[in-house]
């Protein structure tokens, strides 16, 4: 199934950075917000599928830093899980959003069980898979520093403030090597009082879902243990007669 335009939108980056927040909010707005029809279905949500993975195959978030090889492992089965997710979403409603994607796993692979891992999860027919999808998506990259760490007991946590801003750092580097367009929504957008608009633009034009020019304003004025759950978005959009670029 597929609706020719119809983008994808995958909502990526290190943990505890509000991707979730912005995912549900963004799942609120197309299917209850703006109605949806034949021409634009509402789409389907792809949640975090690592936590499915971890319960499945009893693995813990220390497994990625105990050993080179069960981080792999787990990454190796989290990308298989993505694609399988990707392909489900698309033979369902013809589109999704993603919270996160392929490139979540081999960001955490390079990180936790160096280039080598990386480079096997590259090879593989599921990331060429993903990567054809995400070329053609709207990639948001959430960036780290605002003051949402919280540990849920499930997610892989940093053990200081560098190394999370680092990861997030890796994020953007990844991106940029594998030669995907990609924005970045900042951290300093935390605070009802700092709310602003937020165009999403690449490669020189502006990106539009669904032929409609998305503008996104995002904050959240909430606790650091209500971080991963509340917040807030405001979809501003005007109809753009030219569709996708």
């Amino acid at each position: 199934m597929g609706f020719p335009n119809h983008r994808n939108i995958y909502i990526i980056g290190a943990q505890c950075t509000g991707k979730t927040t912005l995912v549900n909010a963004l799942e609120k707005y197309f299917t209850t917000t703006q109605p949806s029809s034949n021409a634009c279905p509402p789409p389907v949500i792809i949640r975090e599928v690592a936590r499915s993975v971890l319960r499945t195959h009893a693995f813990t978030a220390a497994d990625i830093r105990s050993s080179c090889d069960r981080a792999l492992e787990l990454q190796t089965l989290i990308l298989h899980a993505q694609v399988s997710a990707e392909r489900h979403a698309l033979d369902t409603a013809g589109w999704f959003i993603s919270d996160r994607s392929g490139v979540d796993s081999i960001c955490y692979a390079l990180t936790y069980a160096g280039e080598g891992g990386a480079s096997l999860l590259l090879a593989s027919e599921e990331w060429r898979d993903l990567k054809k999808r995400m070329a053609e998506a709207l990639v948001v990259v959430c960036e780290s520093g605002a003051d949402w760490l919280h540990d849920d007991g499930v997610r892989l946590m940093p053990l200081e403030l560098n190394e999370w801003i680092g990861l997030h750092n890796a994020f953007c580097n990844l991106m940029n090597d594998l030669g995907l367009a990609f924005v970045v929504l900042p951290s300093n957008m935390t605070d009802l009082a700092d709310r602003g608009s937020m165009p999403f633009w690449t490669r020189g034009s502006a990106i539009d879902v669904h032929g409609v020019s998305l503008v996104v304003s995002y904050f959240a004025d909430v606790s650091q243990q209500q971080a991963a759950e509340d917040g807030n978005l405001n979809l501003i959009t005007s109809q753009h007669p030219n569709g996708f670029d």
